[in-house]
Formats: C-alpha cells, sequence, structure tokens
C-alpha cells in the first residue's frame, strides 16, 4: 500500500482530508505520468452521486487540463462503466471521484490506464513522488496547447449497450426487485433490466447528494431482502455505491453472497466450456464451503490476499476468465476489466433464464461453512510475528489436523490497527467458536 494510494484509490473525508489541493494535484501528477510524452490525449472522467463530487471535479480536471490533456466528463456513471468507456474512447487513463460503499463526507479518486486496468503499484507510486515529494511537474503548456474539457451526455447508454451484447437471453417473464443505494447505478440499472423484459421492483434511486449507502444499498441488504419478500420477486439485487459489486437475494429473501455467486456462474460457464483453465480465483476470506463445492463439480480455485486488484492480478497472469470476493466483487474478465456489479446482475440472472431453476435452487450447490472471526489485541510491532512463535504454530497446525480437510484457521495482521484476526471456519459452530477464543487467547498472551 503507497503513501497516498490505498488498495482503491486515494480515500478521505472531502474538503479535509480529500482536499480541492490534493484533487487538483493528484490530476495534474496523473495525467502527467500517464500522458508523459504523448501528444492528444484524452482521459475519461465521471463520479459517483455524492455532493462532493462536483467540487472534486473541478480541481481534478483543473490539474488534468494544466498539463495538456483533454477530459471526457461523463457524469455520474458506475465505476465500472469508466472502465469500459476509457477503452472505448481509446482514452490514455480513466479517473473514478467516488468512495464506493463509504458514508457521504467521504469521496475518493482512483485511476484506471488505457486497458481499463487498475493502476500497479510502480505507477502509484511515481504519481506519489510528486505529489508527496514536492517535485515540480515540469509542463506548464500555455495557448492552444492547455487540454480541455468536453461533457459526454451518452456515456451510460454507451456502457448499458456494452453489457447487453454480454448476454444471449431476455429476462421476461421474471420479477427482479433492485436496491440503487442511491447511488451511481441509479439510471443504468433500472432501465437496462426493464428494457431487457424483466418486471421490475425498484428502492433507493433517487439520489439527492447526500442520501448515498443511507440504509440502503449492498451494505445494508435487508432493505432488498423486504423489498423481494413484499413483491414476489425472483431476485433481489442490491449495488453499492459506485456499482462495482453487488450483493443478491433469491426468491425466499436469503442472501446469496460473492461466493455464491461465483460458485453459480462458473458452473454454468464450465458447462457451457466457457469457463477458462476450468478454475476461479478468489481471496483467502472466501468461505470453505466454496472449495468444497467446486472440487465437486471438477473446478479449479486459487486465492489470493484480500483486494479485488490481487484477484484480477492473478486472472491476468494466469488466464483465468472468472473471479472475484464474497463481498461481491465479481470479475467477468471476457467483459470488464474490474468488478462490476450491473454486469454480475445480467450473468446471474441469465444463469436463471438459460437454466429455467429458481436462484435458491442454484444457490444449494453451495453450503457455507460457519465461520468465527476474533481479534486477539496484540503489540503493533509483533502482529506480524505470530507465525515465528513456535508455541502458536504448534497450536494452528493441531487445529487443522482435526479438522481433515474440512474446516481451516486463517490468521490476518490488520493493515491498521494492533490486532491479529483470528478466523476459524469448520462445520460446528460451538467448537470452531471456542476453538477461536482460545487460539485468540493464546496470541495475546504470546504477542503482547
Amino acid at each position: 500500500m503507497g503513501r497516498l494510494f490505498g488498495t482503491d484509490g486515494v480515500r478521505g473525508v472531502a474538503n479535509k482530508e480529500l482536499t480541492c489541493d490534493l484533487a487538483y494535484k493528484i490530476g495534474r501528477a496523473g495525467a502527467y505520468v500517464l500522458t508523459k510524452d504523448k501528444k492528444d490525449v484524452k482521459i475519461v472522467v465521471g463520479m459517483d452521486t455524492r455532493i462532493s463530487g462536483d467540487m472534486l471535479e473541478a480541481a481534478l480536471v483543473a490539474g488534468i487540463c494544466s498539463v495538456g490533456a483533454d477530459v471526457l466528463s461523463v457524469g455520474i456513471v458506475p465505476t465500472p462503466a469508466v472502465a469500459y468507456l476509457t477503452r472505448a474512447f481509446n482514452a490514455e487513463a480513466g479517473v473514478v471521484i467516488s468512495a464506493s460503499h463509504n458514508p457521504v463526507e467521504y469521496n475518493g479518486i482512483k485511476f484506471f490506464g488505457s486497458t481499463g486496468y487498475k493502476l500497479n503499484d510502480k505507477i502509484e507510486e511515481e504519481i506519489e513522488s510528486y505529489i508527496l515529494d514536492s517535485i515540480e511537474v515540469p509542463l506548464n503548456p500555455i495557448g492552444e496547447e492547455v487540454g480541455r474539457r468536453t461533457i459526454i451526455d451518452n456515456g451510460v447508454e454507451e456502457y448499458t449497450n456494452y453489457l447487453r451484447k454480454s448476454i444471449s437471453v431476455d429476462f421476461k417473464g421474471l420479477k427482479v426487485a433492485m436496491d440503487c443505494g442511491n447511488g451511481a447505478v441509479y439510471k443504468a440499472a433500472p432501465k437496462l433490466i426493464e428494457d431487457l423484459g424483466a418486471d421490475i421492483e425498484v428502492i433507493h434511486n433517487k439520489p439527492n447528494g447526500i442520501n448515498i449507502n443511507v440504509n440502503c444499498g449492498s451494505t445494508k441488504p435487508e432493505e432488498v431482502q423486504k423489498l423481494v419478500l413484499n413483491t414476489g420477486a425472483d431476485i433481489g439485487i442490491s449495488f453499492d455505491g459506485d456499482a462495482d459489486r453487488l450483493i443478491a437475494v433469491d426468491e425466499k429473501g436469503n442472501i446469496v453472497d460473492g461466493d455464491h455467486v461465483m460458485a453459480i456462474c462458473g458452473i454454468h460457464l464450465k458447462k457451457k466450456g466457457k469457463l477458462k483453465k476450468d478454475t476461479i480465483a478468489a481471496t483467502v476470506m472466501s468461505n470453505m464451503g466454496l472449495d468444497i463445492c467446486l472440487k465437486k463439480e471438477g473446478i479449479g480455485l486459487v486465492k489470493t490476499k484480500v483486494g479485488d486488484r490481487y484477484v484480477i492480478e492473478e486472472m491476468l497472469n494466469s488466464g483465468y476468465s472468472l473471479g472475484g470476493e464474497q463481498s461481491g466483487h465479481i470479475i467477468f474478465l471476457d467483459h470488464n476489466t474490474t468488478g462490476d456489479g450491473l454486469l454480475t446482475a445480467l450473468q446471474l440472472i441469465s444463469v436463471m433464464k438459460e437454466t429455467g431453476k429458481k436462484l435458491s435452487e442454484l444457490a444449494s450447490s453451495m453450503t457455507s461453512l460457519p465461520q468465527v472471526l476474533i481479534n486477539a489485541q496484540v503489540s503493533n510491532k509483533n502482529k506480524n510475528a505470530y507465525m515465528e512463535d513456535e508455541v502458536v504454530k504448534e497450536e494452528i497446525r493441531k487445529l487443522e489436523e482435526k479438522f481433515h480437510g474440512e474446516g481451516r484457521v486463517l490468521i490476518r495482521p490488520s493493515g491498521t490497527e494492533p490486532l491479529v484476526r483470528v478466523m476459524i471456519e469448520g462445520k460446528n459452530q460451538e467448537e470452531i467458536t471456542e476453538m477461536a477464543q482460545n487460539l485468540a487467547q493464546l496470541i495475546e498472551e504470546r504477542l503482547k
């Protein structure tokens, strides 16, 4: 993780931590690094619905134009739309102003390169050096060489027209309930899914700048659960603020998380011969029930560090087409270069339509194992030393031996706090709770 860029761009409280001055510098340095020695370059800029978006866009665009790059301003669009439009418009980069699922007072800035993928660490570090080390950006064009801003009105339409081509069925006969989270997908999702023939029931699709993610969206799935049960919908879909992830709900009101979505879509793609290398990429936080389910279906599962950027990195390096996170960031690399909530919804609903099965039946292919997560309080200097302690190592080995492949122990130091997170999965909730408590206590005693 960089000094300024986190795992998903630069984030902070808008106008306090993420100031207009900083947004200007990010735009200027980012545009310079990404368009160096190139002529007639353009950068796509989009944002979510939060009130600080206009303010930060003005500063960011000023920075971009100050080094001679043109801006294609696509307005309020989902994050994955910017990734797609960057490629579609042959732009040198794309930038999204969004803080995803975070409260309205936060905002963020993240970049995509010309191919639609997030920037690698090396490029982010170069951008950071201009901003944090007070290195002067050596470019101040004048006259006709200054960049200009062009407003693009049909960005959402271009994106949804592209997504429509990713499926080969319509949604006639299905009722879809959706929670737009008062976020970036508030226009795109209802229109596209209704155009595909579904009956729709929509909530939280009236953003006012301050109601994004407020008691709605993918972090508040009970909203769409209630909507499904009240309207008799066949499926519920709930988006976060920038619509790069999705949580689904079956017709009975049960949550279908990212692990289940990967299982459903992976099994279906394998049967059609479209799952590259018959393997899915996920993170270490995916439930072991996914491992068990995919093994039965002859599908491999590769696990990465937590973060969709690491999943995508593994997919690109190894040639996989499907990957994602339990939280609902699902990557269909044949169709887009980042997690895409609306694309995921289309793929999931199309499996229902092609198989004629209810979502609850499809989701039953995977059973999640009970999971317990306990934080062990340790000293900050010792939080990464848990695997160097012989007593802790031996206890973890004994626990894993007891599971006989039907459970696991996962230990992760916190990135920001003096904590070690102890996660245990297994078949018996009471047993794994006791195991996790005892292991956390041992870690606290050994690493205090």
